[in-house]
């Protein structure tokens, strides 16, 4: 009967072995409470390096605003040796972009101490989001909700650490922390929050928290009839998306109010009503919440729990800047660190001095160029109102490269918002 009994077990043992390995998700190596996953913060968005199948490690962004594990190119999947099953035709978010993808399913995506199992990537044909130009460092794909489906996964942005820990690990609330509901949608997580508008009403707000957006607040127009513009506002270029660029307008409001977070005049997005709106509108939801926010505060998800639990970051109290130089500069997607001006605003002090969009930035303040990195030539452009910051420019003759001028402008930071 001992013996019996003994078979049995081991039986379940294999059998409850090989069932786990069958479940799709992302677990510990070896059983520990917790395990901690250093990463690279460019402007709060979170990057890993991930190993697929074995091959040499590549950066990803950790998104809790998308669904799918994503990799950015076919060409790069190919040389993988990835097995793909069928092939999808998308739509970009601007209603218009057709785009081709392939699913590659079953594959492992290796962090480190953490790794994903049957994961399915999305593959797609061409790199539409062209993230390197504004993000300034090479980011092949995003990892999504499967990362955060079964176990806690706390976010350090002050030590730059993922902290991810058993699903049974947090059954209480740790100390010092408040708890927010998050519900999963669509597997997407959502929080309540409350906006108080400048010169417009307070607004009770469901909102996407989106770590893979570099916005702090953003509210979608078209969601309600009760969110305004401020008086106060700049017509730019937001960010990349699946389709190319996002258009819209930054402004302020006054309070952001998390659960008894407050957070005063926070630089807000405002995108244009597009095509696929509709999918915003059919969510419920009239925003989300991005990186410049988060960035702000130690947080943890914990999807299984249905929870969300924030704690005052070192830059919690730090003011909401945006770019007082009017440019936005973007990264040349190649090896090399050289920076250009993808747009300049009317009106601004870039505008003012005769700087123009596709001029090449040779060097800040006398320093090279090479020698900044993206992250921090945006930073010094919002940092300090009055600020004079002289720019070395080649401006090239159309297409011709071996055709250029260069010129110095001085620029002095004035805030637009």
């Amino acid at each position: 009967m001992k013996m019996k009994i003994v078979s049995l077990l081991f039986f379940c043992l294999i059998l409850f072995g090989s069932v786990e390995a069958q479940i799709p998700g992302y677990f510990m190596k070896e059983e520990q409470r917790k395990v901690d996953i250093p990463f690279y913060a460019s402007n709060n968005l979170i990057i890993v390096p991930v190993s697929i199948n074995g091959a040499y490690p590549i950066n990803f962004l950790i998104d809790t605003g998308v669904r799918a594990n994503i990799l950015f190119s076919k060409k790069l999947g190919d040389a993988m040796e990835l097995n793909y099953t069928r092939e999808l035709n998308l739509v970009g978010a601007d209603g218009a972009a057709s785009l081709v993808a392939f699913v590659s399913p079953t594959n492992t995506l290796d962090l480190g101490e953490v790794e994903g199992r049957l994961q399915n990537l999305l593959v797609l044909e061409e790199d539409f989001f062209e993230l390197e130009a504004v993000i300034g460092v090479p980011v092949y794909g995003i990892i999504g909700y499967e990362f955060f489906k079964y176990n806690p996964i706390k976010i350090d942005y002050d030590k730059g650490m993922i902290s991810f820990y058993k699903t049974d690990a947090f059954k209480w609330r740790p100390p010092f922390y408040k708890e927010i509901p998050l519900t999963i949608e669509d597997n997407k997580p959502y929080i309540d929050a409350k906006v108080k508008q400048i010169g417009g009403s307070t607004l009770a707000t469901k909102l996407l928290v989106d770590t893979g957006a570099n916005h702090g607040l953003l509210l979608n127009k078209e969601t309600s009839p009760d969110i305004v513009l401020p008086e106060l506002f700049i017509e730019t270029e937001l960010g990349q998306s699946l389709g190319g660029a996002l258009y819209g307008f930054i402004g302020r409001v006054s309070l952001l109010n998390i659960s008894g977070y407050r957070m005063e005049n926070v630089i807000t997005s405002y995108p244009e009503e597009t095509p696929f709106s509709f999918v915003i509108k059919e969510s419920g939801r009239q925003g989300s919440l991005g990186s410049e926010v988060l960035g702000r505060m130690k947080v943890i998800f914990d999807y299984p729990r249905e929870r969300m639990l924030i704690h005052r970051g070192e830059k919690y109290f730090a003011p909401f800047e945006y770019d007082m130089s009017g440019m936005v500069v973007k990264k040349v997607p190649n090896d090399e660190n050289r920076l250009f001006v993808g747009q300049v605003r009317v009106n601004s002090p870039a505008e003012d001095v005769g700087i123009q969009a596709f001029d090449e930035i040779l060097s800040i303040n006398k320093i090279p160029v090479f020698i900044w990195e993206l992250s921090d030539v945006i930073k010094l452009f919002r940092s300090e109102e009055g600020k004079e910051i002289e720019l070395e420019i080649r401006r090239y003759e159309g297409l011709d490269l071996d055709k250029f001028e260069d010129m110095t402008f001085r620029i002095t930071l004035r805030k637009q918002i």
